[in-house]
């Protein structure tokens, strides 16, 4: 994106900034062209091939208002991250954007932004914090269940010669009726279902119970209400089933040869040996993690930091808005998920406020350590976490050229901030780390119990700002 904007920003009332935006008449021009030259492509006009209508003509056409319109609206979201990037804010929520009007040719474009801001946080003690971290203890109990589940993945269906139940395997052929009509994925031949394993509409494995191979039955059920296929939702449906093969799982001996077999190892002690140390490392992982996020909660706990109700819930509204993004690249609509979890946006909203407060106090407290510990992150290192985060994802390495051909479509975006926050913030939060003192987690929680004055008015104050709301 072209330069050409400047900002001035003023304090408001309540974590909250207004941002007075300029545009230079060059840089409107530019995105006024690639509007015409965009909607050009789709332009049919006598005389001009599909594809090929030169910017100038579209201008005469659809009109210069028109195209201005539609290049303001493509530009104002790169605009928008340009501005709070070059005004310094960090952004919370939704902005008010303010245009008043679209200017003549040679004037720049004007606009104000209204946005809620992080606040800022007057540090504690945020260096040899002591916290409660947990030990890895891991239990025989555990080892067992992985290897149940392991003698599970390899177990053996055998035929046997006895009526059904539940925990076997049968296979069935099926047809299913509603008011005496077939219906879509009511039929089925030589379908293998476990009885108990509650896959198909309940009632209708328990009705198979004590059947046996060759026998038919007939299986009445009930769709439920919120049946994902609408037209049987709430429908009483028929199957005709017939019984082809009753299965009892068999399970393989807790041997060397099953730890051979299974796993590759000589011993069965071999195997439970591998499945500890895999258990202790993901336990660790799962430690660490929860470590790190308790030292930045204590950091936070030790800092002064005002945060007023309209900001928590206006991160609240940034969180769902990522989560709507997330459902959509996943292909699953909003609105399903709404349906499915029987809220609505506002409610889910509502149920993320003690989330939204709890990260806005740990991305203050850890915005005034980068400032007092006067972290940088270079063009290296944002290079470094490109590279890293191409990995992650399994794909071909990327060479030095793409890799700065990336960071420059981020810069152009007004993303590279965002980037070299998050590297900052997790050195930050290595920092924190470094210089922690692991405690037993009992001795943490007893700490917790003792009542201090400050304690008092902590409470007291997110009494204020955050009525009836959770900072655990």
């Amino acid at each position: 994106m072209p330069g050409g904007v400047t900002t001035a920003t003023r304090e408001l009332s309540d974590s909250r900034v207004r941002v007075e935006v300029e545009v230079a008449s060059e840089a409107l021009e530019h995105e006024l062209g690639s509007a015409a030259r965009s909607i050009g492509r789709d332009l049919k006009i006598p005389g001009f091939r599909k594809g090929k209508v030169p910017p100038e003509v579209v201008l005469q056409r659809v009109g210069r208002d028109a195209v201005l319109d539609e290049a303001v609206r493509r530009a104002l979201p790169g605009w928008y991250e340009q501005a709070v990037s070059d005004a310094g804010i960090a952004a919370v929520g939704d902005p008010h954007l303010d245009l008043a009007e679209l200017p003549q040719k040679g004037a720049p474009l004007q606009f104000t932004i209204e946005v809620a801001v992080r606040p800022e946080a007057k540090l504690g003690t945020y260096k040899g914090l002591e916290v409660g971290r947990r030990e890895p203890a891991g239990s025989p109990e555990e080892i067992d269940r992985e290897l149940e589940g392991l003698r599970d993945s390899v177990a053996s269906l055998e035929n046997v010669d006895r009526a059904a139940q539940k925990g076997d395997f049968a296979v069935i052929d099926f047809t299913g009726t509603v008011d005496g009509e077939p219906f879509e994925g009511g039929e089925a031949r030589g379908y293998l279902l476990e009885l108990g394993s509650g896959r198909l509409v309940e009632g209708f494995e328990e009705q198979l119970e004590g059947a046996s191979a060759g026998e038919d039955r007939e299986v009445r059920v009930a769709f439920p209400e919120d049946y994902r296929a609408e037209a049987l939702a709430g429908k009483e449906a028929v199957f005709e089933v017939s019984i082809k093969e009753v299965k009892e799982k068999r399970l393989p001996e807790l041997d060397d040869d099953f730890a051979t077999e299974a796993a590759g190892f000589d011993t069965l002690d071999e195997l439970r040996a591998d499945i500890e140390e895999k258990l202790r490392a993901e336990r660790e992982r799962e430690i660490e993690a929860e470590f790190r996020e308790a030292v930045v909660d204590a950091a936070a706990e030790a800092a002064k930091i005002e945060i007023g109700h309209d900001l928590v819930h206006a991160k609240a509204h940034e969180m769902w808005a990522g989560t709507r993004r997330r459902l959509e690249q996943q292909g699953i609509p909003p609105e399903r998920y709404l349906e499915i979890s029987g809220k609505t946006e506002e409610e889910l909203v509502k149920e993320a406020e003690p989330d939204a407060e709890r990260a806005l106090r740990r991305e203050s407290v850890l915005a005034a350590i980068i400032e007092a510990e006067g972290i940088e992150v270079t063009d290296d290192d944002l290079l470094e976490s490109l590279r890293q985060a191409t990995a992650a994802g399994g794909v071909k390495p990327p060479s030095d050229e793409e890799l700065t051909k990336a960071l420059d479509r981020a810069r152009s975006q007004g993303r590279d901030d965002a980037l070299r926050e998050d590297i900052a913030m997790r050195r930050a939060v290595d920092l924190l780390v470094e210089h922690a003192k692991p405690i037993p987690v009992e001795q943490a929680q007893a700490r917790e119990k003792l009542w201090t004055p400050e304690k008092e008015g902590q409470e007291r104050s997110e009494q204020i700002w955050t009525p009836g709301s959770s900072t655990g």
